[in-house]
């Protein structure tokens, strides 16, 4: 039997089809945004805040610099937020970090339609079916509603899909032919492992699997030595490029902290945070110890992410089965899916079940989803990382339905409408429901942006040239909404990290010891460092702010 002419598309091939997609994801992007800022509902996560905040004193702070970048989170979000927080309007209402999750949304979609059609354009006769299911997937992913509403906001989860979408089609360029794409890939991979840890198990991955590939094509190789040279190099660079990333972050803690496992073992680390939770009598998070239950866990948030009711999502599993199950046929049996050899590549787009199954079981992370057990909200929004898979999983579906013989015209008109009714009738109880990413923020941080709106309030009658002193871990939000620049404030920033085990001449350590010295007003959360250094200062109280569910805070005139 002839051997099936592949078609290999060493470019880019950033056609019309994938302008007019990046047109329609961008109108969905800058809608969405407008809708949600119009609501007041772009900075509702406290962690959105935060990112800001972050970004915004490597320039606004009385020490700046990037080590204003601190640890734990990863530095590559808050970079890419820089340029945009210059303006001080961007910083108040939240949309200059908006900015990069947006143009990251846009790419995303752009890089799920590419990589479908790539993975499954294998001849000639499957190009038409390839196209339909690249637009399927394509239109799955980028109509998701806690996707459209998590890129409105300052939050990693678009930014990070982004990446990681394409460094699966450059992984499928390479696996196609194309060398070049191997240390465009590597660079996704670089990019992923400075925006979140979950790139760092993809690089992991995907370094084994260019190193196999690269044995296959080495061995298989009709090129003489040259050829195998240049399937050598281009393996070394990619592998160089996924180990920089870590390496990086690993060199930065260890100089600046003293400890290249900071972010890990460090006290605002996850297990730090569970450690001193379960040390105040609450019991461990769901799944913590149990792989098994970790991973069911993270798979139902992902199926909540897709539908609100319960048979929805048990028929969001049972396709996405059928759709890995394909993707491994495409790869054992090239007869299983006819003209779509490479389509087992999708199956890398599950890489976050086995991560965050490990990170919920052994890392510290939890994840609370409404119908089971603690029944709240919390770390929902991770689920989306499967958006790929799932929206991959329903094109290999739809391209199965117009590539098999055996169905006849109807019975495929059929499938695919029933298909599409489904899909339209998730997304519709989503967002009747409102998305559940949504839903999250507005429980969790309901009362925290109470006082924070509260305590901007007070801020903003305070004379504009005032020193604050404050620890903006807690409630910076209050300063943004008041639009107080950071360097007018003495906050933890301001304590040089790498002076080790104190440092009693520090700004931030000179002025809780003597607050009247260095500040007109000082801000005290119950609880936090500003709060105990203050409590035998005799401070004229200004105002106490009460709110439930919220450690009470304390303006004091300082001097």
């Amino acid at each position: 039997m002839p051997k099936r002419k592949t078609i290999t598309r060493p470019g880019l091939s950033w056609d019309s089809e994938i302008s007019l997609l990046t047109w329609l994801a961008s109108c969905v992007s800058i809608f969405s945004f407008l809708f949600y800022f119009q609501r007041g509902e772009v900075l509702l996560y406290g962690d959105a805040v935060a990112h800001i905040n972050i970004a915004r004193r490597v320039f606004d702070s009385r020490t700046p610099g990037l080590l204003q970048l601190g640890t734990v989170w990863l530095p590559l979000p808050h970079l890419l937020m820089i340029p945009f927080l210059f303006s001080e309007k961007l910083w108040v209402t939240g949309a200059g970090g908006s900015i990069p999750s947006m143009i990251a949304y846009v790419f995303s979609v752009a890089g799920m339609f590419r990589l479908v059609r790539g993975a499954l354009s294998g001849d000639r006769e499957s190009e038409t079916g390839a196209r339909f299911a690249a637009w399927s997937s394509a239109v799955i992913f980028g109509a998701n509603p806690n996707l459209i509403y998590m890129q409105s906001t300052a939050m990693g989860e678009a930014l990070y899909l982004a990446f990681f979408i394409w460094t699966v089609v450059y992984f499928s360029d390479f696996v196609r032919g194309n060398r070049r794409a191997l240390p465009k890939c590597g660079w996704c991979v670089f990019a992923a492992c400075l925006t979140r840890y979950d790139g760092w198990f993809l690089a992991t991955v995907m370094v084994v699997a260019v190193v196999i590939i690269t044995i296959r094509q080495r061995g298989t190789s009709a090129s003489g030595a040259n050829d195998t040279r240049q399937i050598r190099t281009a393996a070394a660079k990619f592998i160089l490029l996924s180990a920089l990333g870590p390496a990086l972050w690993l060199a930065y803690n260890g100089v600046v902290y003293r400890n290249p496992l900071e972010f890990e073992n460090g006290p605002y680390s996850a297990k730090a945070i569970e450690r001193r939770t379960q040390s105040r009598g609450t019991p461990g998070h769901p799944g913590s110890g149990n792989l098994l239950l970790a991973g069911q866990y993270f798979l139902k948030s992902a199926e909540i992410n897709l539908a609100e009711n319960s048979w929805a999502q048990r028929t969001w599993i049972l396709l996405c089965v059928g759709g890995l199950a394909l993707a491994f046929a495409s790869f054992r049996v090239a007869r299983a899916l006819p003209g779509a050899q490479n389509a087992w590549v999708l199956v890398l787009l599950f890489v976050p079940l086995p991560f965050y199954a490990l990170s919920i079981g052994y890392g510290g992370v939890p994840i609370f989803i409404p119908p089971w057990w603690p029944f709240t909200h919390y770390n929902v929004r991770y689920g989306l990382q499967l958006l790929p898979a799932f929206a991959a999983a329903i094109g290999i579906l739809l391209f199965s339905v117009m590539r098999f013989p055996q169905l006849v015209g109807r019975i495929r008109v059929g499938i695919v409408l029933c298909l599409a009714a489904f899909s339209i009738a998730s997304y519709a109880s989503v967002w009747r429901s409102g998305p559940i990413c949504l839903q999250e923020a507005q429980v969790n941080m309901r009362t925290r942006n109470q006082l924070e709106k509260q305590l901007a309030e007070w801020l903003r009658r305070l004379p504009p040239d005032s020193t604050i002193l404050m620890y903006l871990g807690d409630h910076v939000g209050a300063l943004e909404q008041a639009g107080i620049p950071l360097r007018h404030t003495i906050n933890e920033g301001n304590h040089r990290v790498w002076k080790q085990p104190s440092d009693a001449e520090g700004l931030w350590e000179r002025a809780l010891a003597h607050p009247a010295e260095y500040a007109d007003y000082v801000i005290a959360s119950e609880g936090d460092p500003v709060w105990q250094a203050v409590q035998a200062k005799h401070l004229s109280e200004l105002v106490e702010i009460h709110v439930t569910g919220q450690a009470r805070v304390v303006l004091y005139r300082a001097r």
